[in-house]
């Protein structure tokens, strides 16, 4: 017999999920430049080449280059 399909659900303590899959869904690599980071305007996790540095709130922060609206319009081609 088959098993029937186990949900994902919060333990009652609320600190851990009954059958959730484990790691991460980013790619780990030992070379940096093939990392993913997030960008600090839209939050989108992009390769580092897809990135730039930008002085936001007195802090430099990654965000998308040349913007996040371009890159999105070459993500839905």
């Amino acid at each position: 017999m088959a098993k029937s399909p186990t949900k994902d659900t919060i333990v009652n303590d609320g600190l851990n999920y009954k059958s959730k899959a484990g790691g991460s869904p980013f790619l780990e690599s030992s070379y940096l430049g093939a990392a993913t980071m997030s960008c600090f305007l839209c939050g989108k996790h992009r390769s580092r080449q897809f990135l730039k540095t930008r002085k936001l709130i007195g802090k430099s922060h990654t965000v998308c280059a040349p913007s996040c609206k371009e890159l999105a319009e070459l993500e839905a081609k």
